[in-house]
């Protein structure tokens, strides 16, 4: 059985640093985080035994240092946090930056804002929650419901398959004829890489498995993708949830992870496999959580 990685994979640098700023910060004094620094939760779990603290809104913080996730949050947000008095450090990612930016041109332009994504997404809700009108899409459905305008300002969540997001601001073209429509692409680098990467490794393989957080949007995005162009495709977590009669007959088995998918999670769930491949089995599930939050600062 041969392993094969994806050219491009696992934790991007937004990610990274992130998780720097969020390490050097809890040493100098208590530290709370609004809402999931990154949607990993075995990368949460290395955190909290940092003494990090995690909560949704403002009025939980209980500490004077808090921190903005790499998704970013609205000015509404910040506002309510640092109304209470508490120093705010960001961890936004540069590439979120630019899409708030790309966004508040495209309102300020006078265009009806539309964004492709999840709209119960906390990079959409950050981008969105400051302005007063506003679309949501993610689907041909959701197009549908689109309200007639003259001019639509179309942007996407940072982390949406660029195809998706084509395909749909052609749909809008097609559907609004009249309406002047301005795309402006805001789909991250590293998760345009990921995803090609991802389309090239499943072309190939007999068993695909993807590693990220359940909650993780972009792993999410992975594992669609990866099911397009291989039959057997597995989700996981960590090397603990793999199991053995996948790999059932397999001569090729690709590997991939998404963007807050730390480096040694990546590694032990490749060296369970190459175990397999020379004819091993898997050691307990206990033995195989990493510990993959260092002092190194990326």
């Amino acid at each position: 059985m041969k392993i094969v990685r994806a050219e491009h994979l696992g934790m991007c640098f937004g990610v990274r640093d992130a998780i720097a700023l969020a390490v050097a910060a809890a040493h100098s004094e208590p530290l709370t985080v609004l809402g999931d620094l990154v949607h990993n939760e075995t990368v949460l779990a290395g955190l909290r035994e940092r003494g990090i603290r995690f909560e949704r809104q403002p009025e939980a913080v209980h500490t004077t240092k808090v921190m903005v996730t790499a998704h970013g949050a609205s000015e509404k947000t910040m506002s309510r946090t640092r109304a209470r008095g508490m120093e705010v450090l960001e961890a936004t990612c540069p590439l979120v930056r630019l899409a708030h930016r790309a966004v508040a041109k495209l309102v300020a332009a006078g265009f009806h804002l539309v964004i492709i994504g999840q709209r119960d997404h906390v990079e959409v809700r950050g981008v969105t929650e400051d302005l007063a009108e506003f679309d949501v899409v993610l689907s041909t459905a959701d197009v549908a419901q689109l309200p007639e305008r003259p001019r639509y300002g179309i942007a996407a969540q940072t982390t949406q398959p660029i195809a998706r997001v084509r395909g749909l601001v052609q749909l809008i073209r097609e559907r609004f004829p009249q309406s002047e429509v301005r795309f402006v692409d805001t789909v991250c680098q590293p998760t345009k890489q990921r995803q090609q990467a991802a389309v090239e490794l499943a072309q190939r393989c007999d068993v695909v498995i993807v590693i990220g957080g359940a909650y993780s949007n972009n792993t999410r995005e992975l594992v669609a993708t990866c099911a397009e162009h291989c039959a057997r495709v597995h989700h996981i977590q960590t090397a603990a949830d793999l199991r053995e009669e996948w790999f059932a007959h397999a001569e090729t088995v690709g590997l991939t992870a998404g963007t807050s998918t730390p480096d040694l999670l990546i590694e032990a769930v490749e060296h369970q496999l190459q175990l397999l491949a020379e004819g091993h089995h898997f050691p307990a599930p206990e033995r195989l959580e990493p510990l993959f939050i260092s002092n190194h600062q990326p």
